[in-house]
């Protein structure tokens, strides 16, 4: 194994952890958890190249393994919603967009971009609807001191929020 492969692997048996608990949260089974793990895996080692140690590993790591589990979770819910009714259609809007809204959400972002890493992992968390048990499982919090966390942080993006509008 070349000295790339070693230290790649090293690190993933280190942090693999992380991988365990985003995989806990995307999937209902075993085989799910099995095949969503295998998939994390690789894309870490395909984007590995991109890790400059910016940051810490393991936050990259985190990082990486949510935007793999949150994708394939949403191809397989595109792909496995075939069966529709007329109510589903009831709610879809035009092509254009709300500007107001857009405006919001790319000052969202950019102010989630400016919190510290365990913060963006908790809003990214909560974006995503996941139960605060969940996102304590995830964190290696308890589930109050998650609500403690996210209550603040929304205090904090508020202010930040504010800020970069003035």
């Amino acid at each position: 194994m070349n000295n790339k492969a070693s230290i790649f692997t090293e690190l993933v048996e280190k942090n693999q952890g992380i991988v365990h608990k985003v995989c806990r949260i995307y999937t209902d089974d075993k085989d799910s958890h099995d095949d969503l793990f295998q998939e994390i895996i690789l894309q870490l080692w395909r984007s590995y190249d991109s890790f400059k140690g910016d940051s810490k590993f393991s936050t990259w790591m985190y990082r990486v393994s949510l935007n793999t589990a949150i994708t394939l979770i949403r191809k397989k819910s595109k792909y496995n919603e075939t069966d529709f009714n007329e109510a589903q259609f009831i709610n879809i809007k035009s092509d254009d967009k709300d500007e107001f809204l857009e405006e919001r959400i790319t000052l969202l972002y950019a102010a989630i971009r400016l919190l510290n890493d365990v913060e963006r992992a908790l809003v990214l968390l909560f974006l995503e609807d996941l139960p605060y048990k969940d996102i304590a499982e995830t964190l290696g919090i308890s589930e109050v001191n998650a609500r403690v966390k996210m209550n603040r942080v929304k205090i904090k993006l508020k202010e930040i929020m504010s800020k970069m509008e003035q």
